[in-house]
């Protein structure tokens, strides 16, 4: 059991600064989303290897997920998130410097546990940086700067391959500078260390106490379907934009990609004064809409439609997210709230792997158009019952 901590709690902080490390790993998160096609053409590997390469990111922010909460209500948010952003530092010399799957694959890997430990503890801390008083502000810095992060890096990898020389290699220099600076915000947060150090392993599955699992949960029940939504986006995506248009564009995949989780965040500004329970709503019925979008998008080959299910995706994962850490810093206390974070995120990336890499392998089997028709029959029903789910209990919640 994590004990409560007796220390004064830490001076009061600005939350959108203490958010700056957050934007600048998740830059690093899908800035090589537009490479993929490139990279593709270069190795010449299949839909499905590219899919696994992604869920290769996934793996490591699941595994970081089961270390990284924990570790941070125990030693502190510093001593775990400073590592964090190192880890992404190495990532970007491998992604530059890769001339195999295998190096895509660890370096996917490495980015992935960096975002882990980002999402648990990271955000954690900035929620801990803006105090009680601000804890709602402090949420949605959080919260939007890992979704305008997520949306910037792909831009600037398409701008960048596109009109400078190194197409792979330059977004990474640029990243390895964001993540430098974001290194020494971490050094000076206003951050302290527990008063005392829980027992008990280190690695486990992220938990809360019974009393806190409920809203939890509904967060996890709308976040999820979110975040797969923009995880089909972000890995196959620039494959359909390739099919549809006939040619690959690095500038428009990465466009695409940014305005998606443009959407993210803005829809969250926008939401900021709803209730919990409207947000969460909300993101149930754009995930809908984004399904609807995207079997539009597959079957008439519009661009437009692409371009809406990008929108409507980022939409989802955005509403599912803030609804999700609005019910943590509602309803968990401080000493178990990086461990909470690990769970939305362990519960939300894990389909956003699996459903994706599962649609991947059926396109290659199957077509394209059948592989994406299973995907949204999956996101739907799930979206259905998320609704449901909030609709019901968010009323004592």
């Amino acid at each position: 059991m994590v004990a409560v901590s007796d220390a004064a709690p830490p001076r009061a902080g600005n939350p959108w600064l203490a958010a700056w490390p957050v934007t600048a790993v998740f830059v690093l998160s899908n800035a090589p989303t537009p490479l993929y096609v490139l990279w593709q053409h270069r190795l010449g590997f299949s839909a499905g290897t590219l899919t696994v390469i992604f869920a290769a990111y996934i793996a490591g922010l699941l595994a970081a997920l089961l270390v990284a909460g924990r570790a941070s209500d125990r030693v502190g948010r510093k001593p775990v998130v400073l590592p964090g952003v190192l880890l992404a530092l190495v990532a970007c010399a491998l992604f530059a410097t890769a001339t195999s799957v295998l190096a895509l694959g660890i370096a996917r890997l490495l980015a992935g546990i960096a975002v882990g430990i980002t999402v648990s503890a990271g955000m954690a801390a900035v929620v801990d940086v803006g105090g009680p008083e601000r804890a709602r502000t402090a949420t949605l810095a959080a919260s939007t700067a890992m979704v305008f992060g997520a949306g910037l890096g792909p831009l600037l990898a398409g701008v960048l391959s596109e009109t400078l020389p190194g197409p792979t290699v330059t977004i990474f220099v640029l990243s390895a500078a964001v993540l430098l600076s974001a290194a020494l915000v971490v050094a000076r947060q206003p951050l302290q260390r527990p008063a005392e150090r829980g027992t008990g392993g280190w690695v486990r599955v992220p938990a809360v106490p019974r009393a806190q699992r409920r809203p939890v949960w509904l967060g996890i029940a709308v976040f999820a379907p979110g975040i797969t939504s923009t995880s089909f986006v972000l890995s196959l995506g620039p494959a359909l934009l390739a099919d549809v248009l006939g040619t690959s564009n690095r500038l428009l995949a990465g466009a695409t990609a940014f305005v998606m989780f443009g959407a993210a965040t803005a829809v969250q500004f926008a939401a900021r004064r709803l209730g919990v329970r409207a947000i969460l709503l909300t993101g149930a019925v754009a995930a809908l809409a984004c399904m609807a979008a995207l079997l539009v998008a597959v079957h008439a080959r519009w661009i437009l439609a692409i371009v809406v299910t990008a929108v409507l995706a980022g939409a989802a994962q955005g509403l599912g997210q803030l609804g999700g850490l609005t019910m943590i810093s509602t309803h968990v206390p401080e000493q178990r709230r990086a461990e909470a974070n690990a769970l939305l995120n362990f519960g939300g990336y894990i389909p956003a792997a699996l459903l994706p890499v599962g649609t991947g392998y059926l396109s290659d089997a199957l077509g394209f158009a059948t592989g994406s028709t299973i995907f949204a029959a999956a996101i739907v029903v799930a979206s259905l019952a998320a609704g449901g789910l909030v609709w019901r209990h968010t009323r004592t919640t």
